[in-house]
């Protein structure tokens, strides 16, 4: 352990569980249904309302091999080119061999597919998929669908729930184990303040980081939260160098900031083409699949034609559609594309990559597991190894579902004992120095400069630079005489500290991988090493808050235990 925690008031109430929950999303519902089930005593806590994570906002689908003709096998060697080299394989054929049951169980649950006129489940397909197996809902309303159906379940089944609390930092017990976190509840509700959730399991499911970007699709709750409490308690990340661009984002201008309207992969995979302000489809040729290729080779065949052509985004044509398939097929960015001024129906819809997926996170094993004893990771937050350095269209829904199934069940077969969660031991420093609320626009920035689609060993030194003087600036307002202005402890200053924290350790992991591969393109390091780049970045906090890199010795994850 670290010893590491933000700075907080101490908490003023508690409640005690067997299991509990950050994270309302697939992941995080579905681990909380199924332990639940299994008789223990869980908490469900989130960051907004129950409905409000980024399941919601997931539009193309939750891949599977559902199809005729389709198998596990294939949907795993699509995954594999797609993670271009660095997936792990057995977590991989764990994916693909449970998915399609766990589909069928989420269907119990109550979720409803799109169906065709013979009532099987109707099937697209998206980037990177050789096979139609992308199931999806409401049109492009799959992940507003899904959370439907388990928030549904979960008040049905009247699991205990704490909503729009903040969680803060792991608590331990004497021997360091996980003893529950700490939490912050806003506004009103049965609790208020600084509080604790008192358990021997945690599972985060907290969600991805997009917010350390400008433009992101993600949510504004998306601030690494999950990633940040992991680090401070000692836990390990991997692969966190590589964040997903999605290539079709509606283009808003060049000066938009935060959540930005996505336009999905699977408008791709019915037909609509990639094209430049001439009209051309410059994807031809660069690809086989052209406009169905990894996200990663469409975010850089937008990006190469954007600088051919200083241009600020290029088009997604989909005008032959006509007006009946865009208004039943994809309502919602139909809906979204016009309260823009933009009618798909008539006109090319103007977009540029944004943010998007975290393919690295907190690094488990295959029963969700990380380097800290009873401290689980599901969903976004997570490193399982499925995603290698690019996720493969409509993966990230089916890893929630699977490994949620199996976090569940590891709880439900240890069952540990609850200890109460020692007072945290101060480090040398004491606690994190909070930032103040208006750095997030810095850190932002920063960011989308030096740690974007386009990256170099320059651009990421000054990245670095910056940030570093970020949190050096903090920690010397911390222990000087400013104390008039010392940053009030609260939501804005706890995000912006683990914004800052996140991106701290993403740009340490960047400068290391001086390789292309996958969703990290280097200009100055154009090709793969697969002699050297073959292997996984391991990144911990040390005491002194300084990021430490270590590679792992092959492609493959070490165990998360010594005794694995």
């Amino acid at each position: 352990m670290t010893g590491i925690r933000l700075t907080a008031p101490a908490p003023g109430w508690a409640i005690d569980a067997d299991v509990v929950v950050v994270g309302s999303g697939v992941a995080g519902l579905t681990t909380a249904l199924r332990c639940a089930a299994a008789g223990l005593d869980t908490v469900v806590v989130t960051k907004a309302r129950l409905d409000d994570g980024s399941t919601r906002w997931a539009q193309g689908g939750i891949a599977a091999a559902l199809g005729e003709g389709d198998t596990p096998e294939q949907h795993l060697d699509d995954t594999l080119v797609a993670g271009a080299g660095l997936c792990d394989e057995e977590a991989v054929r764990t994916l693909v061999t449970e998915g399609p049951d766990a589909v069928r169980r989420l269907i119990t649950t109550g979720a409803h597919f799109d169906t065709t006129d013979s009532g099987d489940i109707a099937l697209t397909r998206e980037g990177g998929h050789h096979r139609r197996r992308i199931a999806h809902a409401g049109g492009d309303a799959t992940g507003a669908e899904i959370s439907r159906a388990l928030v549904e379940a979960v008040r049905e089944a009247a699991l205990h729930t704490i909503e729009n609390a903040l969680v803060l930092d792991l608590l331990t017990d004497a021997e360091g184990r996980t003893a529950g976190v700490s939490l912050h509840v806003m506004g009103e509700g049965q609790h208020d303040g600084v509080g604790a959730v008192r358990a021997p399991s945690v599972v985060l499911a907290t969600g991805g980081m997009g917010q350390v970007f400008s433009a992101t699709t993600n949510p504004s709750v998306s601030t690494g939260d999950g990633v940040a409490l992991a680090l401070r308690a000692g836990a390990e990340v991997s692969d966190l160098e590589f964040v997903q661009f999605h290539p079709t984002v509606l283009f808003l201008g060049a000066d938009s900031e935060g959540q930005q309207p996505l336009v999905s992969e699977a408008v791709r995979g019915e037909g609509a083409h990639l094209v430049d302000g001439d009209g051309v489809r410059f994807m031809l040729g660069q690809h086989e699949l052209a406009e169905l290729a990894p996200r990663d080779i469409v975010a850089k065949g937008i990006t190469r034609r954007m600088l051919e052509q200083g241009t600020e985004h290029m088009y997604l044509d989909a005008r032959h559609f006509g007006a009946a398939m865009w208004e039943q097929r994809f309502p919602t960015i139909l809906a979204a594309c016009r309260s823009h001024g933009i009618d798909p129906v008539t006109e090319p819809i103007p977009v540029a990559p944004a943010a998007h997926y975290a393919s690295g996170g907190v690094r488990t094993d295959l029963r969700g597991r990380t380097t800290v004893p009873g401290l689980y990771a599901c969903g976004e937050v997570a490193c399982t190894g499925v995603h290698g350095a690019n996720r493969l269209a409509s993966n990230s829904l089916l890893e929630g579902l699977v490994f949620a199934e199996r976090i569940a069940a590891d709880i439900a077969e240890v069952r540990p004992p609850r200890t109460a969660p020692v007072r945290a031991s101060r480090d040398a420093d004491g606690p994190v120095p909070l930032l103040a609320p208006e750095a997030r626009t810095a850190i932002q920035r920063t960011m989308t400069r030096g740690a974007g689609v386009l990256r170099s060993a320059a651009s990421l030194a000054a990245a670095d630079e910056e940030l570093e003087a970020l949190h050096r600036e903090a920690a010397a307002d911390a222990d000087g005489p400013r104390v008039a202005k010392a940053v009030v402890p609260g939501v804005d200053a706890w995000e912006v500290t683990n914004l800052l924290l996140v991106s701290r350790v993403l740009v340490a992991a960047a400068r290391e991988r001086e390789e292309t591969r996958g969703c990290h393109w280097r200009e100055d390091r154009p090709d793969r090493d697969d002699a050297h780049g073959r292997r996984h970045l391991v990144v911990r906090i040390a005491p002194d808050r300084t990021p430490v890199v270590h590679r792992t010795e092959t492609a493959a994850f070490p165990p998360v235990r010594p005794s694995d």
